[in-house]
């Protein structure tokens, strides 16, 4: 267990390799309840999330999820999360457990005469994640709506002990899975978590901590705030362009962007393979010709895919796959290589 943004988090349970496989090959489940959610209510809650968010949130269904990000003026994120759009007049947003503070201040402090109510309701939810292949059969057995018919990113409404929550097909795996909040105690949720359990003996299910949720988006290359994506990553270094929609209209950060844009950017975030046993970790230098050009943001074994991998920044120049160039890891400088990202895509 380790202190992680106010809260006791377990790293590993049975192991992060055992936890990792288990949920690329069968089902692992994840107490996610740390992440923040926020909640945007009232006439203009379309208007307002437009204007704070990079990407077209006109765009969504009632049920449908979004990616996107809050950002500031100079087109770096406040944090990435996800809309959920609750139904015409009411969206949730879900942020990252350590930016819930910061998220829901910045968002008050941008509210201005837009006719919303903001409310911050972390501490009321629970949230649990189940994914892997096998997720959709053991949530089944719990759940009274049919999960075949919600598709990736779109949630829905349902009970679970004839008490409301929210599932989404969503995750931070790269694996089909789904995401449950409920707003009920923690009598409750543990209720949930052990049936769960319970539920998936037949597949080996694990209970997964941070390590392994970790190094399940490091393979499916989904940022980590505060790794590869801060307030001085722009957006389109960070290579999201695909959330950014200039063509919504105003947002904050857009003129920024755009601008950014015309000009051209002079580095951007890569993925990358180590050509060595050794593991490159955030913060290892990296170097091409004897100069250190970047830092490494984020890098781990991956357990699934046998290969040391990360993600960095590096300049433009140097972005191509195949460009090879030197991480200094124990006082030892190894060989590594761009690659294509993401490094692993599951089969649909």
């Amino acid at each position: 267990m380790v202190e992680f943004a106010g809260w006791e988090m377990p790293v590993e349970f049975s192991g992060i390799i055992k936890e990792h496989l288990a949920v690329r090959e069968r089902v692992g489940i994840f107490d996610v309840s740390h992440m923040g959610e926020i909640k945007i209510t009232g006439s203009q809650a379309l208007e307002f999330i437009q204007c704070i968010t990079s990407n077209d949130a006109s765009k969504l269904s009632i049920g449908k999820v979004q990616y996107s990000s809050l950002t500031l003026p100079n087109g770096c994120p406040v944090d990435d999360l996800l809309v959920y759009k609750i139904d015409d007049k009411e969206f949730m947003l879900v942020v990252n457990a350590a930016n819930t503070d910061k998220d829901s201040n910045w968002i008050m402090k941008n509210k201005g005469k837009f006719d919303v109510e903001v409310r911050n309701e972390s501490d009321s939810w629970n949230q649990l994640a189940i994914q892997g292949p096998k997720s959709e059969e053991i949530l089944q057995k719990i759940v009274e709506t049919d999960l075949s018919k919600i598709k990736y990113y779109w949630f829905e409404k349902t009970k679970i002990f004839e008490k409301d929550c929210i599932i989404s097909r969503t995750g931070y795996t790269g694996e089909d899975g789904f995401e449950v909040y409920f707003k009920e105690d923690v009598e409750y949720a543990e209720k949930i978590w052990s049936l769960i359990l319970q539920n998936g003996k037949e597949h080996d299910i694990q209970p997964c901590g941070l390590g392994a949720r970790d190094t399940l988006r490091l393979e499916a290359r989904m940022c980590l705030y505060g790794n590869d994506i801060d307030e001085t990553t722009t957006l389109l270094e960070a290579d999201l362009e695909w959330i950014i929609k200039f063509e919504k209209g105003y947002f904050i950060g857009k003129d920024a962007l755009l601008k950014q844009k015309e000009e051209g950017i002079k580095r951007k975030l890569v993925g990358f393979e180590v050509m060595d046993k050794m593991i490159a970790r955030p913060h290892h230098p990296v170097y091409v010709d004897n100069t250190q050009i970047s830092q490494v943001n984020s890098g781990s074994y991956a357990p699934y895919l046998k290969k040391n991998i990360g993600l960095l920044y590096l300049p433009v120049k140097f972005t191509q796959v195949g460009t090879e160039f030197e991480i200094l890891i124990r006082d030892r400088k190894v060989k590594a290589i761009v690659v294509q990202t993401p490094f692993y895509k599951r089969k649909k």
